[in-house]
């Protein structure tokens, strides 16, 4: 074929074609053809939370960013509802003249629905239609999510503010995004028939062209090599463009090594709950009220008190037929809660309370198409102490829509986050961070069901959403409002800022907690660095900054070859003569399994890493290390005091950890932390020392 003759869509080096196995080939052979990636499916991972993380009117990052003015962040997504509420552009500006980008014309999307907040639409399905193309998009060609996760996203990370909004009753209030004066731009590459590399590709590429300022990737590729990785190879140039790029880690949790995106050059993002809880009440006939999970969106039918009756395991259809006008009590055991769920649905028994212990199932059972909630082991001893006592008349009715806010403990990464290590880059610890991303409350199609129950479907315009796709733009959002009070400062600069100023703490002044690990302290595999802290990340005192050399000689010592490396650079150049995996980063992680025939040997090594970083504090100031004790390993700072003299002043130190060649076999991970103090600053470094 004649690839002179072919259009170029995007001035970019990442233009798609659907071609034929020997047009392939033939373009193998041509010059500046550096490589080609199939296209395989993406995998999309799916208000109160800018009050938990602390942003206020009065001090901090709304302020001192003006909330996000005139950042531009883009998102790749299932596009957007433009009507919502969450775009509204009252009070906004001109849009910022440096914007290059549009808003396409299409079906049901007419480019006067953009605004000065909306202020871009544009959508990429070539790939999807050259893989399907009996595909018929007819009735939405077009930017309009016909999915609800993309309006999610986006009015999460910078979704204007919205009075008088509630799910059906519960987080009743006023909405906004993390950066709710930032400007959006949306790119529609995820469908509802499917996803494709190519189009997130073409997607990313115009972005960066029309000129965001932070990108949100909600989505990802699991068990993908960094040159094989779409998100890596395009978010590489908008890296270099200065194009901050933040990820979701993925929804395969609690296991390890389950992350996608660990890419080195983005932030990834962790998921945890909020201090919010939605809750039902179950009102005995002897005035005791017990308080448990519920996000029943009806009414209880009873006008009165009901029976209720205790079922056990209530895994006996026949039995639970006999009682279907009974609020029926199940106690679950060994976490069949599932189980009981499908047979009281079958059953169709008036109401029933689940006592049940299994936080990593309860997510999923809030809401059901019968009235439910979900109690403590505690409390249902208190309910079965009422059975028992009151066996032919025991009654009781059911309330609901009720919103708990200081719930404790929280922040708790949620079990369902995927863990690190990253399998494309397992030398840079990820995930980065961890953000909220457990019933999240954002904007949501007027027309798209926000939930369905049986075989009816339920509207409105907030929609609550589980996932790392949630807790990616709450990081977007903290990244634009950084990027808006330091338009100057580099990638690496903003995500090392969230990264070593995030808390490791939760609300009651305990380590983070690990709901996947039955509540054990949390792992940096699990969350990074910790929970982000938008007022702290403001002002970091010191800053770990990397280059795009550093990033190539990371691929260099990772055995790319040069054809690899070029895939992702786009340059023919690479520089391999520094190759090195210690890339200057805010966090370690170290392997002691050295794959050694030497077993459990008392042979002691040490892995050794340098770090360089920048004084962005206000002068001339001191930092002492600390760290914290790993448990058979020493770890050591060289130099452990830094002085610097002036603002932005470059130090290096180096940090040794001595230990076993081979950890324990009953022992996969163990972690510490490394902290720089100064007068004013509190700058943590995750570590993690690993036989994975």
């Amino acid at each position: 074929m004649d690839l002179s003759a072919m259009p170029k869509p995007f001035s970019n080096p990442h233009n798609c074609a659907s071609l034929t196995p020997s047009e392939l080939e033939a373009l193998k052979t041509s010059p500046g053809f550096i490589s080609f990636i199939r296209d395989l499916p993406v995998k999309p991972d799916t208000t109160h939370s800018p009050q938990f993380l602390g942003l206020n009117p009065f001090a901090g990052a709304w302020p001192a960013s003006d909330y996000g003015k005139d950042a531009i962040v883009g998102v790749v997504d299932t596009g957007v509802w433009p009507e919502s509420k969450s775009f509204e552009d009252h009070g906004f500006t001109n849009i910022p003249s440096r914007w290059k980008g549009q808003c396409e014309n299409s079906i049901q999307f007419n480019s006067s629905l953009c605004n000065k907040k909306l202020i871009g639409a544009r959508f990429f399905n070539k790939g999807l239609l050259a893989k399907n193309p009996k595909i018929n998009l007819k009735k939405n060609n077009s930017t309009r999510d016909t999915d609800g996760h993309g309006t999610h996203t986006s009015s999460t990370a910078a979704g204007s503010q919205v009075e008088d909004v509630s799910y059906f009753g519960y987080a009743t209030g006023t909405t906004k995004g993390i950066a709710p004066r930032a400007r959006v731009a949306i790119y529609k590459a995820i469908w509802d028939d499917g996803a494709y590399p190519s189009d997130t590709l073409a997607a990313i590429d115009s972005a960066i062209e029309d000129g965001v300022d932070v990108l949100s990737l909600s989505f990802g590729f699991d068990q993908t090599l960094l040159y094989q990785d779409p998100v890596a190879i395009a978010t590489f140039a908008a890296m270099e463009r200065g194009i901050f790029v933040s990820t979701s880690a993925g929804n395969a949790g609690p296991d390890l090594e389950t992350l996608h995106n660990g890419t080195p050059w983005v932030i990834t993002a962790a998921a945890n709950t909020l201090d919010r809880e939605f809750h039902g009440t179950l009102a005995l006939g002897n005035s005791i009220q017990i308080t448990g999970l519920s996000l029943y969106i009806g009414n209880f039918s009873a006008a009165a008190h009901v029976p209720i009756v205790f079922m056990g395991l209530c895994d006996n259809l026949k039995e639970l037929n006999k009682v279907r006008n009974k609020i029926v009590v199940c106690e679950d055991k060994n976490e069949i809660l599932n189980e009981q769920v499908d047979s009281i649905t079958t059953a169709k028994v008036v109401g029933a309370v689940f006592i049940s212990n299994s936080s990593d199932l309860y997510l999923f059972f809030l809401q059901n198409n019968f009235p439910s909630i979900i109690i403590s082991p505690v409390n249902g001893e208190i309910v079965k102490g009422y059975l028992k006592r009151n066996k032919f008349d025991a009654k009781a009715t059911m309330y609901f829509r009720t919103t708990s806010i200081g719930t404790r403990p929280a922040p708790s990464v949620d079990s369902y986050s995927s863990r690190g290590p990253s399998y494309s880059c397992p030398y840079v610890l990820k995930p980065d961070v961890t953000a909220p991303g457990t019933s999240i409350l954002a904007a949501w199609p007027k027309k798209v069901p926000a939930i369905t129950l049986g075989s009816k479907n339920f509207y409105s315009n907030f929609n609550l959403l589980s996932g790392t796709s949630m807790s990616c733009p709450h990081v977007t959002g903290v990244a634009a409002l950084l990027k808006g009070a330091y338009p100057h400062w580099s990638p690496a600069a903003i995500r090392s800022a969230i990264m070593t100023t995030s808390d490791i703490l939760d609300n009651t002044l305990e380590p983070i907690k690990d709901i996947g690990k039955g509540y054990g302290p949390a792992s940096p595999l699990a969350m990074g660095a910790g929970h982000i802290n938008p007022n702290k990340a403001l002002h970091p005192g010191l800053v770990y900054n990397v280059g795009v050399q550093d990033y190539v000689n990371l691929l260099c010592a990772l055995n790319f070859t040069q054809k690899q490396i070029t895939t992702i650079t786009k340059s023919s150049s690479n520089n391999c003569s520094n190759p090195s995996l210690d890339l200057n980063y805010p966090s370690f992680i170290a392997f002691f399994n050295a794959n050694s025939s030497h077993g459990l040997s008392k042979t002691k090594i040490i892995q050794e890493f340098e770090r360089t970083v920048t004084n962005v504090g206000e002068g001339a100031t001191t930092y002492v290390a600390s760290v914290t004790h790993i448990e058979g390993f020493h770890v050591s700072v060289i130099p452990n005091k830094l002085v610097f003299t002036e603002k932005n002043e470059k130090l290096r130190y180096k940090l040794k950890i001595e230990g076993p060649r081979k950890m324990k076999k009953d022992k996969k991970v163990d972690f510490g932390y490394l902290t720089w103090t100064d007068v004013k600053h509190v700058v943590r470094s995750p570590i993690v020392v690993t036989s994975l």
